[in-house]
Order: structure tokens, then C-alpha cells, then sequence
């Protein structure tokens, strides 16, 4: 009862916007006294919930009465029962409902446990509607994959219904935990052998050079995070990192880097030789930067807070041999990580930040040096706010151009399986079972030097 009745709560949460799923779920979860078990059922029952809220709703349809005002949670509630009636095979049918029939008497009265009753088992009893009885595609694939229509609207404007199918389907599996090694600490093999040691499995990433993934085990609690011999971090992230080309002794600039993963895999990279300024606008978030290089005992790294649109006024033109922007975005490829996020954007939203981003490139190009390279990435998957931004950019700068070498650079896994353009590359959830990132290198035209 304790597990849903939690369950329940964070779903209501989510719901009324109060926070990101993933972080009331950790912070939850620190709080608890759920065994590993439990703990695990409640990320699965409320990640689940939040992921196929549109499903579940569709499910649902038949069985309520639609001019009866419920109250939020009541549904809340019949969504996460129904998750786990539909896609979850470890507890009973009846188990299920009878939690929830307690759970609405507790938190209403013994009328809102009938009601709850009456709609489960009928569902129960009737099944489920049918997908196939939705006759147009996109509403279809909407409900089927519980996406937004005007987001897949605008992901088969930019590549067709297939990938966008893909894309969406993607984003209703799980992805593996992946590692950063601290390479100045230790190698992968070395890191592999430490998580052995604490029955943790994993294995060596095909596609980045520091990366591992943890094929078994909980390494959340473990010594080797606090040890700062290892980060968390997405393989392709880490691909960001590594084709911004850095090498010791470089002056670098990531200009928005909170919470700091990219920061410090550059440090790291540099082999803390050099210097790393790090930006972001608030205070709070240029504390996780710093708290993120202390755990990983990195000191070349110099955070303070600074608006990206305006750091011309703050640094020296052309005064930085490398330059990351990991742009602020709508976060349309990290879905699976943080599945609310397809439910609280809107195409407003996106024209908005496109806005933003092209401010933050035009600005922070005047810092690079004539002989520099400019990575410019986001963890979204709209050409708007990608391959759109740079050619904006490249139509009023001439001067620039997109590195022709850094696509050969990149694994052939990633470069055969993501859209590669003049603008850049656009690796997708399923590219690499890893988050959706666009990644572009400018650089100024040979003929510009002075």
C-alpha cells in the first residue's frame, strides 16, 4: 500500500508541474524505506504512468463517464492501475485493484472507492479499446505512443512519418546507465573491474572512448560515484565532449554548462592542463559545476555565473582556442529520461528557444579564435532548433563554415544511423539506444584567417 500510495502522490506532483519526474523520484527514493524491490516497481509504476498517460487515458475512455467531474487524482489513480494491469505482469489483476479501491477510500470515501472499483473491473472485464479503430495515422501514433499531436506533427514534417514512428516508439523503452570513466583516476578496464568487485556488470561503450555501460547491478549507491572515479552520463553526451577536439593547455569556453557533466569530461580530456571557464545564468546551478570538478578532483575549471547573450562584455574577442554552446533547449531527445517533458512543451516553447539559441551563438562566436572550432549541441531533436539554427548563423556569417571532418570523426555506428546534413548530425534515441543530441563543429574558413 505504501508503494502506490507514494506512487500516487508523485504522479499528482508531476501532474500540477511541480517538478521534473526524475528528480521527486531520486528524492523520493533517498527519503524511503522501500527495500531495492519496491524501489524499483515505484520508478517503473510512475515512469510508466507519466510515459503512456495518453494510452492509459484512451484505455480509460470507455469506462468513464465524461460528464462527471472526477477529481484529478481519482484518475491519477485509474491511470497508474491500469499501467499495471496492461504492461506490468507480476501482480495480479485483483491485487492491483484492490490497492487502489483502499487507496481512494483512504483518500476520499468509500463512494470514491466504489467508483474506482466499478471503472477497473469493468475495464477488466471488457478489455481495452482497440487502436485500429483510429482511422487517422497521426492521432493514431499519438494515442498508440502517447505523444503529443502537434509534436509528431512537427517530427514528420522534419522526417517523415517512419523515423518519427521510430522515434516515438524509442522513447517508450529504457535505456541503459552509462559511466563516464575519470580517466586521470583510472581506465575503463580498471573502472569495469571495481564495479565487478561490488557484483555490478558492465561493459565497455562501442562509441565513446571513455564510456562504460552497466549492464546489471545498482550503481547509484555505490563508492565509485563518490569517489569521483566515475560520472553519470549519456553516450551521447560524451560524443559532444569528445569531437569539441580539446588538448591540454587550450583556453576553452562551455558557456552553458550546468550541471557540468561536459564541463568536466573536458577537463578531463585537457588532463586538467589548461583553463576551463564555465558559465551559466544562476548562482545555483554554477554550484553543481563546481560541486561536480571537486568530486572529480579537477582544478582547472573556473565557473561563475554569466548570461550567454552578453559574455562580449565579460571576454576578450577571439580569445578562446575552443568553444562548447550546449545550447538551452526544448529537451525533446531526452524523453526517456524525463518522459513529462513531451506534455509540458508546446511549439511556442520551441520558436522561443530558437530564438535564444541563435543570441547565444552570435554572440559567443566573436570569442573564438581565428584558428578555433565552435561546438555548438542541444538534447533536442527539432531541426528548428538545430540544423535551422546553424544555417541562420552560417547565412549571416560567411566567414564560418561546418567543420567538413568532424562527421569522419565520430564511430561509423553513429554517423550510419543519425541524419548527417551540411549542418551537422542529428542522432535520434534509437541511433545508439542513447538520448536524441544534435552536434555541429564550426569553424572560420581557411581563406578568413588573418
Amino acid at each position: 500500500m505504501l508503494l502506490r500510495k507514494t506512487a500516487l502522490e508523485l504522479l499528482t506532483r508531476i501532474e500540477k508541474g511541480n517538478s521534473f519526474s526524475h528528480l521527486l523520484i531520486s528524492d523520493a527514493i533517498d527519503k524511503s524505506e522501500l527495500n531495492n524491490q519496491d524501489e524499483n516497481l515505484l520508478v517503473e509504476i510512475v515512469y510508466g504512468t507519466v510515459e503512456r498517460k495518453l494510452t492509459l487515458t484512451y484505455y480509460l475512455s470507455p469506462f468513464i463517464n465524461q460528464n462527471k467531474k472526477m477529481d484529478s487524482w481519482i484518475l491519477t489513480l485509474l491511470q497508474m492501475s491500469v499501467y499495471q494491469m496492461k504492461f506490468l505482469d507480476k501482480v495480479p489483476d485483483y491485487a492491483i485493484i484492490n490497492e487502489a479501491v483502499e487507496i481512494a477510500k483512504q483518500k476520499g470515501h468509500r463512494g470514491t472507492g466504489a467508483l474506482v472499483n466499478g471503472i477497473l473491473r469493468n475495464l477488466q472485464r471488457n478489455g481495452v479499446p482497440n487502436f485500429d479503430t483510429i482511422k487517422d495515422p497521426v492521432k493514431r501514433l499519438s494515442i498508440e505512443t502517447s505523444h503529443p499531436e502537434w509534436l509528431i506533427k512537427i517530427w514528420i514534417s522534419d522526417y517523415g512519418y517512419d523515423i518519427t514512428k521510430q522515434i516515438c516508439e524509442s522513447n517508450l523503452t529504457r535505456k541503459p546507465m552509462t559511466l563516464r570513466t575519470q580517466i586521470l583516476k583510472n581506465d575503463q578496464e580498471d573502472l569495469i573491474n571495481q564495479l565487478e568487485n561490488i557484483d555490478i556488470k558492465a561493459k565497455k561503450s562501442l562509441v565513446t572512448k571513455q564510456g562504460i555501460i552497466i549492464e546489471a547491478g545498482n550503481v547509484i549507491k555505490t563508492s565509485v560515484l563518490g569517489l569521483g572515479n566515475a560520472t553519470i552520463q549519456d553516450e551521447s553526451s560524451m560524443l559532444v565532449s569528445e569531437i569539441l577536439n580539446v588538448k591540454p593547455e587550450m583556453k576553452v569556453l562551455d558557456c552553458c554548462s550546468a550541471p557540468g557533466g561536459k564541463t568536466t569530461h573536458i577537463a578531463e580530456i585537457m588532463e586538467d592542463r589548461g583553463q576551463v571557464i564555465a558559465h551559466d545564468l544562476h548562482q545555483n546551478k554554477i554550484k553543481l559545476v563546481k560541486s561536480h570538478a571537486e568530486r572529480l578532483n579537477l582544478s582547472i575549471i573556473e565557473a561563475s555565473p554569466a548570461d550567454a547573450r552578453n559574455l562580449t562584455e565579460t571576454h576578450e574577442l577571439k580569445s578562446f582556442d575552443r568553444i562548447l554552446i550546449d545550447a538551452p533547449c526544448s529537451g525533446l531527445g531526452v524523453i526517456r529520461s524525463k518522459p513529462d517533458i513531451k506534455y509540458n512543451k508546446s511549439k511556442e516553447d520551441i520558436e522561443k528557444l530558437q530564438t535564444v539559441q541563435q543570441d547565444i551563438l552570435e554572440e559567443t562566436s566573436k570569442l573564438l579564435k581565428k584558428d578555433g572550432q565552435l561546438v555548438y549541441s542541444t538534447c533536442t531533436i527539432n531541426i528548428l532548433e538545430n540544423e535551422q539554427v546553424i544555417k541562420n548563423f552560417l547565412t549571416e556569417h560567411p566567414e564560418f563554415e561546418v567543420d567538413p571532418n568532424f562527421i569522419s570523426e565520430l564511430p561509423e555506428v553513429v554517423s550510419q544511423n543519425s541524419r548527417v546534413t551540411e549542418y551537422g548530425i542529428q542522432l535520434f534515441p534509437y541511433t545508439i539506444n542513447s538520448d536524441g543530441f544534435f552536434m555541429s563543429r564550426l569553424q572560420y574558413k581557411k581563406n578568413n584567417y588573418c
